[in-house]
């Protein structure tokens, strides 16, 4: 296990809309290394980028073309050697983005495999016995190839399926065992590409859709036994590199996998969303929600089983958002997403921070779609940096951006932000400044629930010596704490304690010293 992970505090970029030094109105690799201080400043000591390879950008470089080559409009690969040493020199650990399932379908690999001679990339993708060989359980491309047969797609019809193999055979004359020599070589390219990345000093990758590659594959034994073996391979060859599974499964992921942590994804009604985003009926059912409907105990009910079960091997990452969901101000007012933020950076696990969440930027919901964004394209929008043209992400002229941005009267940025001691900037910034101050609040102590009775408010969780306690309801609650308090670290609203009870205010959170 690396152990630069006990520690980190991961930051999200967005490539394509983070910083435009080039004036074409598109985000780049040399913004990213200038913005470096910046991301170090929030406490963030670690990076996810997003896909910066070459790309026809179907799906916003997640459609590679080249895996090996960094994509011309946000540099070159010299650059990104020159970000990763930057990075490192100012202690800011790189991951980068890893799309194992699929290519575009104009990678050099797939123009081979859709030829009607065999060669040695026939079994590289997914190709039923000819034309007519359509099974409708399948997300079949059907008679646009030389080649007589239909191709498996993982979701876009430019996305190619890469050939894993399947667990179970339920077409033999076109589905090979996941131990065929030919799937077992597509998993040894995967090795190869991640090499290169790594030797180039990247130091590891977020996964995407970790659970697609063998198909067939309910229980995703097969599929966990490849990334068991990149585990190895890992360990052997490069320990201190680190691996996030795009899965929400952390027992499949973690414990059958070997990934190092696992994000806590956003699915409708799982505990994730039953914390931050649970919509039911139009009615906001969010324990983070001011209405006083939430739940706690759905959430603690599926999570508590999983840290207990791998809080030894690896960590499940919270994440204040991402590139695939609606921002949280969707969902949340600021005063609610503060609080969110007290209790997403006092967990167990790795967190991560989205771009542009440090200053609560918001969803937008009437853009057309932008490089197959369709509804993600509202939270990919440029980044807010100023008051200045186009927020200080570009030069460009407008209609030149990559992507229209926020036009509203409250449009956050940076600048309006990081000195405003109401702010959603200085909540997430305090937390993660006492993350790392007071490890107990991050990876040196386990997770002890205080107080959580279904529906009903706060929420007090114990870590270490310490107590936080949660009350995003629009009124105050005051619950019996015989524990004693020795210090109130951190306050955001009102917090009371006397006579061994515990007065939390209406949208209040505390951070405490217990006795």
């Amino acid at each position: 296990m690396p152990q630069w992970l006990k520690d980190a505090v991961f930051y999200e970029i967005y490539p394509q809309s983070y910083y435009d030094t080039n004036g074409d109105g598109i985000g780049d690799l040399q913004g990213i290394i200038e913005k470096l201080p910046y991301v170090k400043s929030l406490g963030c000591n670690a990076l996810w980028l997003n896909p910066v390879y070459d790309s026809p950008f179907m799906d916003a470089g997640y459609d590679v073309r080249n895996h090996k080559q960094v994509a011309a409009r946000y540099g070159t690969n010299e650059d990104m050697k020159r970000l990763l040493d930057t990075a490192h020199e100012m202690g800011i650990k790189v991951l980068l983005d890893l799309v194992p399932g699929h290519t575009s379908d104009t990678h050099p690999w797939f123009l081979e495999s859709k030829q009607s001679a065999d060669n040695p990339y026939s079994n590289r993708y997914i190709f039923t016995k000819c034309v007519w060989d359509a099974p409708p359980e399948y997300r079949l491309m059907c008679g646009i190839c030389p080649r007589d047969g239909n191709y498996l797609v993982n979701y876009f019809s430019s996305q190619p399926a890469l050939n894993y193999g399947f667990h179970e055979i339920t077409h033999p004359e076109w589905q090979l065992p996941a131990d065929h020599p030919d799937a077992l070589a597509t998993a040894e390219a995967l090795k190869d590409i991640m090499r290169f990345w790594l030797d180039m000093g990247c130091d590891g990758f977020r996964v995407d859709m970790a659970d697609s590659l063998v198909k067939n594959d309910d229980e995703k034994i097969s599929t966990a036994k490849i990334w068991r073996g990149i585990r190895e391979m890992l360990d052997k060859d490069y320990p201190e590199a680190a691996l996030v599974a795009e899965w929400c499964h952390p027992e499949r992921a973690i414990i059958n996998g070997g990934f190092h942590m696992d994000f806590y994804l956003d699915h409708h009604g799982n505990g994730y969303s039953r914390l931050f985003r649970y919509l039911e009926d139009g009615e906001n059912k969010s324990f983070f929600s001011k209405n006083s409907k939430g739940d706690i105990t759905a959430f603690l009910d599926e999570y508590l089983p999983n840290y207990e079960l791998t809080k030894d091997l690896g960590y499940i990452s919270f994440m204040t958002n991402n590139h695939d969901m609606p921002r949280a101000t969707f969902y949340m007012d600021r005063d609610t997403i503060k609080l969110s933020h007290v209790m997403i950076f006092t967990m167990p696990g790795v967190p991560f921070v989205y771009y542009g969440d440090e200053i609560g930027m918001n969803y937008l919901t009437d853009l057309k779609s932008v490089e197959g964004g369709y509804s993600r394209t509202g939270s990919r929008t440029p980044m807010q940096w100023n008051c200045e043209k186009n927020f200080g992400f570009s030069t460009a002229d407008e209609d030149k951006l990559y992507m229209p941005q926020d036009k509203s009267e409250n449009a956050p940025t940076v600048q309006n932000q990081k000195d405003d001691p109401d702010s959603v900037y200085k909540v997430l910034t305090d937390v993660i400044r006492l993350r790392h101050q007071i490890p107990q609040l991050g990876n040196e102590s386990d997770f002890e629930v205080i107080y959580a009775e279904k529906e009903r408010y706060p929420f007090v969780y114990r870590r270490g010596d310490y107590a936080v306690f949660l009350n995003p309801s629009d009124k105050a609650e005051t619950i019996s704490f015989p524990q004693g308090i020795a210090e109130e670290v951190y306050i955001v609203g009102e917090f009371r304690y006397r006579c061994k009870k515990a007065t939390i205010g209406a949208s209040s959170a505390a951070i405490v010293k217990m006795k």
